[in-house]
């Protein structure tokens, strides 16, 4: 079993309205030397409407689209945090 201590989600309580779609962002570290493997595992990943390398802090940024919060964190915690070399993830909720 995956140890997922250091997953990190910041979420609004509150259910979306019915039709808007909750958009996430999903900031990945990942193995040395994983990042483009991951990348095209990240992207094929059903919630996922896309992925970047970045320079910084994280590896990866995914950009997730989903009906609730639920589903974002569900795609995170099944879908990314899944990935072998995934090592950390952080998730943000965008407001707007």
């Amino acid at each position: 079993m995956r140890d997922v201590r250091r997953a990190k989600a910041l979420v609004m309580p509150e259910s979306t309205t019915q039709g808007t779609m909750v958009h996430a962002f999903i900031m990945v570290k990942t193995a040395a030397g994983k990042s483009e493997g991951l990348l095209a595992a990240i992207r094929d990943l059903e919630s996922v409407a896309d992925a970047h390398i970045v320079a910084g802090n994280y590896d990866i940024i995914a950009e997730v689209d989903a009906p609730e919060v639920y589903d974002v964190l569900s795609a995170v915690s099944s879908g990314v945090q899944g990935l072998e070399g995934v090592t950390e993830t952080k998730t943000y909720i965008a407001m707007d």
